[in-house]
């Protein structure tokens, strides 16, 4: 019988975009609950110590947060279990660093370093658009914001710009034909393209079709479809290689150039 919450989690059964070694101990850090799900989410631990070597031990990584060093989405982050997720903003202001958590064509995440005045804003999918108490409207995000009075053309499956300083609504793109998409699930994960059609099946999942710069074709799920950008514009930077997923011959010939 289970008592309590598990606060431990074996090194085997990490998320793989961690990419942690299996050798180097049993234990892997389990991330706090927040925004972010377990499994799709990147800790600060693993950020500062695995990715950026910033710090060799556990023991560094708390000094680090615990000087109140590191910002996710603009709030000073002292906990070095925080889930940092997709789309955050991570900014280090000591070494004037912001980067912003994606996907590469791989799956793995990647710290995208962005410009200052793009560190600014963030991208938000919408989960639902609700009405709470007294009819008050309100939008949920894929990061668990409650965005109180949304614009009235903002629905489900939507992307707004928010801004990180005020917490408010800056614009928006609808989810329809021709606009840019990142894919945040599944097996194009951290694919880039324009959506060209939709496909509903009652009663199972709706399938979204995609074509990349490349003109490859491919389709998943409507929920790992996250978009980014007006028409063949995104509104962020995008890493290297533009969300194009290469074959395994097109990988090795890029990488012995």
């Amino acid at each position: 019988m289970a008592r309590g919450i598990i606060k431990h989690l074996k090194r085997m059964y990490a998320p793989k975009q961690w990419m942690l070694d299996k050798l180097r101990g049993r234990w892997a850090p389990k991330p706090n609950a927040g925004p972010h799900k377990l499994r799709e989410c990147l800790p600060l631990i693993v950020m500062l110590r695995q990715r950026l070597k910033y710090a060799l031990t556990y023991r560094e990584v708390k000094m680090i947060v615990m000087q109140r060093l590191i910002k996710v989405d603009g709030k000073v982050r002292s906990d070095m279990f925080y889930p940092a997720g997709f789309m955050d903003v991570v900014q280090i202001e000591k070494t004037k660093e912001n980067f912003r958590l994606l996907y590469n064509t791989k799956g793995r995440f990647m710290l995208h370093k962005v410009a200052k005045e793009e560190a600014s804003y963030k991208l938000c999918r919408v989960k639902k658009v609700m009405r709470g108490p007294r009819g008050v409207p309100y939008a949920v995000t894929h990061d668990g914001r409650t965005i109180r009075y949304p614009d009235p053309d903002v629905k489900a499956h939507d992307t707004i710009r928010l801004n990180l300083d005020t917490g408010k609504m800056m614009d928006h793109v609808k989810f329809e034909t021709g606009n840019m998409v990142m894919i945040s699930g599944g097996n194009n994960i951290g694919r880039v393209g324009t959506i060209t059609h939709e496909e509903k099946h009652p009663g199972s999942f709706e399938m979204v079709h995609v074509k990349d710069a490349l003109g490859h074709t491919f389709n998943t799920r409507l929920e790992n479809v996250f978009v980014i950008g007006q028409g063949s514009k995104p509104w962020i930077s995008l890493p290297k290689g533009n969300g194009v997923k290469m074959s395994i011959i097109e990988d090795r010939a890029a990488r012995m150039k």
